[in-house]
């Protein structure tokens, strides 16, 4: 007996899939999704808002060690943030790759600059509000902001997680070693000088030194880092 299929059998005359791009907003809520729903993300997630917690503490239980102003509680605050927010970072970058789910990514879609772009807007976090002049705040967003992109970077290039995290503190260590037997180091490449700097507010002067910190250790290896993202074979 020979069956024969109808259009509606097949469903030729249901409504066509959307074949368009994947909207930008799309993809900013996923890349959220992928960073903060793990069980990892949320540890650390957690970590970051109890040791800020317990930092902007200290200066209230021995006030005579701290300066007892906006700067100083928030100076204690970003410690705590430095160390794990690049972390949670450098695992949103590298998870992936890791875990095999780029494939599943990159097919969904196929432009990756797009997924990049919209993993570094989850990476850069959300605005503060406080009761503080507008340059103190400014420096301790963008003081937080570009450790936080240091890890991003560090995560894209090497794209491992355990060896981004490893590499990026190992290397921070190093340069700060090495900046205690040398002022050009220490002025121009350790980060513990030149975004403090960035914290504290004290621009003048800094400006170059600043930027060749930041050029050494965000947008070199973050370049880098998308060059290889775009070009690794997924399979």
């Amino acid at each position: 007996m020979t069956t024969s299929l109808s259009p509606r059998t097949i469903g030729i005359d249901a409504a066509p899939l959307a074949t368009g791009p994947i909207p930008f907003a799309r993809l900013v809520r996923v890349e959220w999704a992928k960073a903060t729903d793990t069980r990892a993300a949320r540890w650390l997630l957690a970590l970051v808002g109890l040791s800020t917690v317990g930092m902007m503490l200290v200066p209230v239980i021995v006030p005579t060690s701290f300066d007892q102003t906006y700067a100083s509680y928030l100076e204690a605050a970003s410690i705590a943030q430095v160390i794990l927010l690049p972390v949670v970072a450098i695992l949103m970058f590298t998870g992936e790759w890791s875990q095999r789910t780029v494939m599943t990514t990159f097919t969904q879609e196929p432009r990756r600059i797009r997924v990049l772009n919209a993993k570094l807007a989850v990476a850069s976090g959300r605005a503060l509000e406080a009761n503080l002049s507008i340059g103190a705040v400014t420096g301790y967003l963008l003081y937080v902001l570009l450790n936080v992109l240091g890890g991003v970077a560090f995560g894209a290039l090497v794209q491992n997680s355990a060896t981004a995290i490893a590499a990026y503190f190992a290397l921070n260590a190093a340069i700060a070693l090495l900046g205690t037997t040398s002022t050009v180091v220490a002025d121009w490449i350790d980060t513990a000088t030149t975004w403090s700097w960035v914290l504290d507010n004290e621009w003048g002067g800094h400006v170059p030194q600043i930027s060749v910190s930041v050029l050494l250790w965000v947008a070199a290896p973050l370049a880098a880092g998308t060059v290889r993202t775009l070009r690794r074979d997924v399979g």
